[in-house]
């Protein structure tokens, strides 16, 4: 398993996909394991902290690691972003080889960190961070240039100095967001075949 943490904006999924190009291996998102959220007002999830790590639904994502790691299938839930709530449908991921896990806290929870053989930091400046995630919100979950600004000066940067930033010293190798993905990949590839020889 490939661990890829690092803040928000910073290029984890763009990495975790050309990984899974490459390897190639299926991407799990730590996102699909935000909490579920239906039972309070619209209004009152869109004011939640989602950059705390307590946001996770942990039991779940173990108990779906350990299953992928014993050779089992495992149904990963999905989670909807303009609602806030985790859809009824399941995305079913055979079992296989290799899997790479990305989200800010993919290097946060111990157990979780103890199942990844290669565990990545992805590092990258402040301000490319945010205007990274501004087009991604705006672009993909309807959010408005004022609330991403807000939400990313009251809970991103805060969260990520005190639960995201600190994980990198679990990692076996750090990339920058800003380097070629190529050049990135072919770090954390080495890394995991020298962990697990072909």
């Amino acid at each position: 398993m490939i661990g890829i943490a690092g803040p928000s904006g910073s290029g984890k999924t763009a990495l975790a996909r050309r990984l899974a190009a490459r390897l190639p291996a299926p991407v799990l998102s730590l996102d699909d394991y935000y909490r579920d959220l239906s039972y309070l007002a619209l209004g009152e999830r869109e004011r939640q902290n989602f950059d705390d790590p307590a946001m996770i639904d942990w039991p779940l994502l173990r108990e779906n690691l350990r299953a992928f790691r014993q050779g089992r299938e495992m149904a990963k839930p999905v989670y909807d972003f303009t609602t806030h709530t985790r859809s009824a449908k399941v995305e079913r991921l055979p079992p296989g080889p290799m899997l790479i896990v990305e989200g800010l806290f993919a290097l946060y929870d111990e157990e979780v960190r103890a199942l990844s053989s290669t565990r990545v930091f992805v590092s990258l400046d402040d301000a490319v961070c945010f205007a990274r995630r501004l087009a991604r919100d705006m672009r993909e979950r309807g959010r408005s240039r004022e609330s991403v600004l807000r939400q990313y000066n009251e809970t991103v940067r805060p969260m990520a100095e005190r639960y995201v930033l600190p994980t990198r010293a679990f990692a076996d190798v750090v990339v920058s967001g800003d380097a070629r993905l190529e050049e990135s990949a072919a770090a954390v590839i080495a890394h995991a075949r020298g962990q697990h020889p072909p």
